[in-house]
């Protein structure tokens, strides 16, 4: 069993995470980051940390941008070639740069939530 923890208050992040979900994995937990008393709890991460990036929970390991998204694949029907794809050396650097460009995007759009939970 895997916890993805995501940001459930983001219109473009929900959207991709109820996607997956309509998939049915049968090994995936999802947790929203704007649950701060389980998300932190669980990861040893920051609400600013967990707003940054995706994050999964693996085998009592925290994960986190292009490797989150990977294991997360691994269990999602049609992701799996994907997840073999994306974790090839040259793809999966070119994909961590490509990834930190739009999660950097994500938190300055969604950077207000870290107000709302003070």
């Amino acid at each position: 069993m895997i916890k993805v923890l995501f940001n459930d208050s983001c219109p473009i992040c929900s959207r991709e995470i109820n996607h997956y979900k309509k998939l049915k994995p049968k090994n995936i937990h999802w947790l929203d980051i704007n649950d701060l008393d389980v998300s932190q709890k669980l990861s040893g991460k920051t609400h600013k940390e967990l707003l940054r990036r995706l994050h999964v929970i693996h085998n009592n390991r925290v994960y986190s941008g292009v490797k989150a998204f990977i294991i997360m694949w691994r269990e999602l029907p049609r992701y799996r070639i994907i997840s073999k794809i994306v974790a090839l050396p040259i793809i999966y650097h070119i994909s961590v740069l490509i990834y930190e460009v739009i999660a950097l995007g994500l938190f300055i759009k969604n950077y207000d939530q870290l107000n709302e939970k003070k």
